[in-house]
């Protein structure tokens, strides 16, 4: 009672741009209970719905969505910046990259060459590589600051999906296992199909498995099978990701770290990766809508369950009724109302589903190639926290602030 009472009280001392707003108002989105959403919102090539439901007892699932100049020029390139960042072992570095990521892409994105014209695009796979990098590296001197004090943090990381709509051009890049499927329209039929565009880093997939072995052809415990889950040195699922120190320095696999995550033998390359999948294509008209979701959602919902379920309804709270969706498929599994779900706190609730995010962006194909200055600026995180541009603000959720 008395830690809820202090959070509380910090949350009430934070400036007023940081609290969850609890009105009728859907400005920063509403909140029911352990789920966040917000219906419905422009961007500059169309609109957005988003959605966060909490399992874990922090929040460990970060988001964002931003549009309007994706430089720290007044000249552009404009398009609109999303994120999904599904944090394990902890929120720290899911926070962390919700914070910095997208200052480091428009940081890079500035500096272009003296040949270019401002109504060139400076935005590329190079640029979105350095944001990536500069987290990582940034996230590492976080840690290495707070080793003495708090060792822990050296296990804690992130996948990190990200997807940069900008002068008609879609930029993904991923590290991880979140995902982001494009609902495409065939004319012909009526029927939008799903085309996955993200590469998922995950030790289930035998590909990934085979390409930590070439990696690492001299350690025969590279990858291992725990409990009927593949996972990289049996500790964890996913091959790439930010932060996870402990297991890319090996100064940080050792003692006053938790025994479980004490490699026995010392390691002289990194065994994870942060380098990203990138892939960049041009979006035809035909792209109806981007479905951006943390692995939470696809361990219940399929790509084409996903696609269908939003090309079915009215836009306005598709990311919710994803959300729903994904919690009515655990509870069947688990044999149990849906109704009887939403009454499981968070903590417990991770028994039965992980933490969700998901962000639709649909795709206005007048609006893709021709995004302006003219367009209001957004900034809007998961979890309800509207930014002016270029604050940095902590973000956390209104659970987190009532319920720590």
């Amino acid at each position: 009672m008395l830690g809820a009472l202090m959070n509380f009280l910090r949350a009430c001392w934070r400036p007023s741009s940081e609290r969850y707003v609890h009105t009728g108002s859907d400005v920063v989105g509403r909140q029911d209970g352990l789920l966040w959403y917000k219906d419905s919102g422009q961007h500059i090539n169309g609109e957005f719905s988003m959605a966060v439901v909490q399992a874990n007892n922090l929040l460990e699932d970060q988001s964002q969505i931003e549009s309007g100049p994706l430089s720290s020029l007044d000249s552009g390139p404009y398009g609109t910046f999303i994120g999904v960042y599904d944090g394990h072992g902890g929120p720290e570095t899911s926070r962390y990259i919700n914070e910095h990521l997208f200052p480091h892409l428009k940081s890079k994105s500035s500096f272009k060459p003296k040949w270019f014209t401002t109504e060139q695009q400076s935005m590329s796979a190079d640029v979105i590589r350095k944001a990536f990098q500069a987290t990582e590296e940034g996230f590492h001197s976080l840690v290495a600051k707070q080793w003495p004090m708090k060792p822990q943090i050296a296990a804690v990381g992130s996948c990190c999906l990200v997807g940069v709509v900008c002068g008609g051009t879609l930029y993904v890049a991923n590290l991880g296992d979140s995902r982001v499927v494009l609902g495409r329209l065939v004319k012909a039929t009526g029927e939008v199909l799903a085309v996955q565009l993200s590469v998922e880093h995950n030790a289930c997939v035998e590909s990934i498995r085979q390409e930590l072995r070439s990696l690492h052809p001299d350690d025969s415990q590279i990858v291992v099978l725990k409990h009927n889950v593949w996972r990289v040195k049996g500790l964890i699922q996913v091959s790439r990701s930010v932060g996870d120190v402990y297991l890319k320095k090996a100064e940080f696999n050792r003692e006053p770290l938790y025994t479980k995550f004490r490699l026995r033998e010392p390691f002289k390359k990194p065994i994870l990766s942060a380098d990203p999948s990138i892939s960049v294509q041009p979006l035809q008209p035909n792209d109806q809508f981007l479905i951006f979701a943390s692995d939470g959602l696809w361990e219940h919902l399929s790509n084409q369950e996903a696609v269908d379920l939003v090309h079915g309804h009215p836009r306005n709270g598709s990311a919710r009724r994803l959300v729903k969706a994904a919690l009515q498929e655990a509870a069947r599994k688990r044999e149990m109302r849906y109704s009887d779900l939403k009454k499981i706190d968070r903590g417990v609730r991770r028994h039965f589903h992980d933490d969700i995010t998901v962000i639709v962006v649909f795709l206005d194909s007048n609006l893709v190639s021709k995004a302006s200055s003219k367009v209001p600026v957004l900034s809007l995180r998961g979890g309800g926290i509207s930014l002016p541009a270029n604050s940095l603000a902590p973000c956390a959720t209104p659970t987190e602030l009532g319920n720590s």
